[in-house]
């Protein structure tokens, strides 16, 4: 990875675990600076610098480095609020907040944590922050609204391809997006490159979660962070799931629904099963063409910025070390 890179990082990490939440009482600040320690590639910060960094030669100072913070704490809020939701016990291998204290702790930390992400954006530059706050208002709302998209699909009879895509843009791409246009914000980019860094933050997000799907089930054991087929387990409705749904007919849908009543089973059975009506329906080239189908359009936003391919180098690097990750 480039140097740029790790030298954001590390000023990120540094920057983050020194900052001042609060002291007491210990209960409320306590799980902010835990959930914070426990690490996490810090992509969405780095999204704002390397965007702020294809308009600016100067090292971005505070007025860029703590807006950029007040992206990771927004998204690790979402984060511990989404595990009492989900109801998941671990965290990047550690106990969750609400494991760790209780759901309760886990709500007004959270609360805490929106909270000082405002205070961190008061330090955009005054002219500037109308425009920072009503577009990092919208994308919040929509993060809020795709967590509650899935939790409805959660139960819902059926889920159409068109509904999840949507659904995991809100959730997930739309503050990549944001981050890359905060970044072009505070670098003082027109308007036209600010939006064609949103789509471009937007449509690579969908494809990562859709890379995200496909590795659940596709991934090598042992290279992979969580359970192979953990997805096919819960009956998560990914996108390879809801195609399969789709296409399955006769012998492959009474299997596949079969499976999907189950309450008792042996994983890995289970697994094995939903993989071959996969292989037969060819679910992982379906998954694989429309993700990359949204990498290079996004890949097409990136390229009709108005500056150089060799300002773009950094952040496309980036971003294609990322779609060769095996997690």
């Amino acid at each position: 990875m480039s140097l740029p890179v790790n030298s954001y990082r590390e000023q990120i990490n540094q920057r983050l675990s020194a900052y001042s939440f609060g002291q007491s009482p210990n209960e409320l600040y306590d799980p902010i600076r835990y959930i914070l320690s426990l690490g996490g590639k810090r992509l969405r910060p780095l999204l704002v610098l390397l965007a702020y960094q294809l308009f600016r030669d100067n090292e971005p100072g505070d007025e860029v480095l703590v807006p950029a913070m007040a992206v990771e704490v927004f998204h690790n809020f979402t984060l511990m609020h989404d595990d009492i939701m989900d109801q998941a016990p671990l965290r990047r291998g550690k106990p969750t907040v609400h494991t760790q204290w209780n759901a309760n702790v886990a709500i007004l930390s959270g609360d805490v944590m929106l909270v000082r992400a405002y205070e961190m954006f008061l330090q955009v530059q005054p002219e500037r922050l109308p425009v920072v706050l009503k577009a990092f208002n919208q994308c919040a709302a929509e993060v809020c609204e795709g967590q509650q998209w899935d939790m409805n699909y959660e139960t819902a009879a059926q889920v159409s391809e068109a509904n999840y895509l949507a659904m995991i843009r809100q959730k997930t791409a739309v503050l990549l997006g944001f981050s890359l246009e905060l970044g072009a914000i505070l670098a003082g980019a027109s308007e036209k490159d600010q939006r064609q860094l949103y789509e471009f933050g937007e449509k690579v997000g969908v494809g990562f979660q859709l890379m995200d799907d496909w590795l659940d089930v596709y991934a090598d054991q042992g290279k992979f962070g969580k359970q192979v087929g953990g997805d096919i387990i819960a009956n998560k409705k990914t996108f390879l799931l809801i195609k399969a749904l789709e296409q399955a007919s006769g012998t492959e849908a009474e299997v596949l629904n079969h499976w999907l009543e189950q309450k008792e089973f042996e994983s890995e059975q289970k697994v094995s099963a939903v993989k071959k009506i996969y292989q037969k329906l060819d679910i992982s080239e379906q998954t694989r063409s429309k993700m990359n189908s949204y990498f290079e359009q996004g890949f097409q936003a990136l390229e009709s910025l108005s500056i150089s391919n060799e300002r773009k180098s950094t952040l496309r690097d980036f971003t294609k070390q990322l779609m060769q990750r095996e997690k």
